[in-house]
């Protein structure tokens, strides 16, 4: 009896595994839009099929749940939309943008972000030009690819953290639907290839991040732009930090080190890190360091990057000594509240630099930094704050170093002052952005707050 069960099995399974078409699916032709249900502005014309502001499609039949669907795509100008799967309208599923408007006010929903759950601040990609994008999902992992490099790997654990207004946006089942929001997108090809998946979807969760004590997934949520404006290839290559941004769903802004003594010191080595970035999926900064930098770096170099930004932690005393604040060593004090006064006075003199943000902000040395409130009075935080007002320069809030504090943060947003969050890590192992988080909450900064990167890179 046995024998024949197991025979049994054994047919039922070479029946099934014969009756599941792997096989890719044209979903698009080059020819006509039958496989799909239209509204608005939709044109199939020499191959390609238009979609004009505010058009869908959605997928008159099929049901995926694992699947690779691959797409040629641009956007035409500010041409913006997305492409939704798991679904049966455009206004459910999850979402991935197709968007490469650089001037665009919502910045940070970039090509191949999957909307709400891991937004991207950089697109590999560029507006007006052809480029493929990959969805593939199996089990309970999504990864999106643009131009064959991973931009998005994500993880839907067992209790995924979602506001009411994206609670459709979970793993399940369905069609795809695609919807142009603004200007046109158009497409060249659009395949889909369903996948007998054998992830093992305990391991997967087991795996993945817990979103009931995760801040950045409640950050994505609400729409609000999660970018690290400051980090250093410091501990890991440029590869092992696009794979911890997507682990984290952390977006990176690298900056080289730039002046005398440190890793780049003059403007063809500049030329040469800018080179060696291209097609990265980071923002571009540069931090300048000591007070030459400004005749260091040429004004055309400089503009070659998203911002730039600098401290005030090295300076030259009232005695003529040069002071890097972090070293003990090098920090002389004579009277605490002269040098304090000293100190503001140099951050004043810091914001007449070329740079837009201001880094490590208000930082103390070691000596004094146990009466971090008792020195910044009232009176020395209005005098930065007007400086950095009047030279319209950008408030970093610094998680390594926990500054500055919450008065002054709320003093600046009184001010009208913009705001990046920095880490300025020392090695590979450098947190998510906890403080700045923190501060977010007690301060009510909205993404109204942050600051929009020139995105010239």
């Amino acid at each position: 009896m046995n024998k024949v069960v197991l025979f049994l099995s054994i047919i039922s399974l070479g029946i099934t595994s014969c009756t599941v078409d792997n096989s890719p699916k044209l979903l698009f032709d080059g020819e006509n839009t039958d496989m799909w249900q239209t509204a608005g502005e939709v044109v199939a014309d020499n191959g390609v099929l238009l979609l004009n502001e505010g058009a869908t499609l959605t997928l008159k039949s099929g049901e995926y749940s694992d699947f690779e669907l691959k797409v040629k795509a641009r956007t035409i100008g500010s041409g913006k939309g997305y492409i939704a799967f798991h679904t049966d309208s455009p206004d459910k599923g999850y979402r991935v943008a197709l968007n490469n408007d650089l001037e665009s006010p919502e910045w940070w929903t970039k090509t191949g972000s999957l909307l709400s759950v891991r937004n991207l601040t950089k697109s590999i990609v560029n507006t007006n030009e052809w480029f493929d994008l990959n969805i593939r999902v199996e089990g309970k992992s999504i990864t999106v690819l643009l131009n064959g490099s991973e931009v998005v790997e994500y993880t839907e654990p067992a209790s995924p953290y979602r506001t009411t207004e994206h609670a459709t946006k979970l793993l399940s089942s369905g069609k795809f639907a695609i919807q142009s929001t603004e200007g046109t997108i158009e497409f060249e090809s659009i395949e889909v290839t369903p996948l007998s998946s054998t992830a093992d979807i305990t391991q997967q969760q087991a795996l993945a991040i817990d979103e009931t004590t995760d801040h950045i997934i409640k950050l994505h949520q609400e729409n609000f732009p999660v970018l690290d404006y400051h980090v250093h290839l410091k501990g890991l290559t440029a590869e092992e930090a696009a794979k911890q941004a997507r682990k984290h769903g952390i977006n990176y802004a690298l900056a080289p080190n730039c002046g005398v003594g440190f890793p780049i010191t003059n403007d063809e080595e500049v030329l040469t890190y800018i080179e060696e970035m291209k097609g990265q999926p980071f923002i571009q900064a540069m931090q300048g360091e000591g007070r030459e930098w400004p005749q260091t770096f040429s004004a055309e170099i400089r503009e070659k990057f998203d911002y730039v930004f600098t401290d005030a932690l090295t300076f030259t005393d009232t005695k003529g000594r040069r002071t890097r604040l972090w070293i003990p060593e090098e920090v002389f004090i004579e009277d605490e509240q002269q040098y304090m006064d000293l100190i503001v006075q140099k951050i004043v003199d810091v914001m007449q630099e070329p740079m837009d943000v201001y880094v490590n902000p208000n930082f103390l040395p070691e000596v004094m930094n146990d009466r971090y409130d008792e020195f910044w009075t009232d009176e020395r935080m209005d005098k930065v704050i007007n400086a950095l007002v009047e030279t319209d320069k950008v408030l970093e809030i610094n998680h390594r170093y926990e500054i500055p504090n919450k008065a002054f943060i709320i003093k600046a947003k009184d001010a009208g002052l913009k705001f990046t969050f920095g880490t300025n890590n020392a090695d590979g192992d450098f947190g998510k952005m906890e403080y700045c988080i923190k501060m977010k909450e007690e301060c009510g900064l909205s993404s109204e707050d942050m600051y929009k990167p020139n995105m010239i890179m």
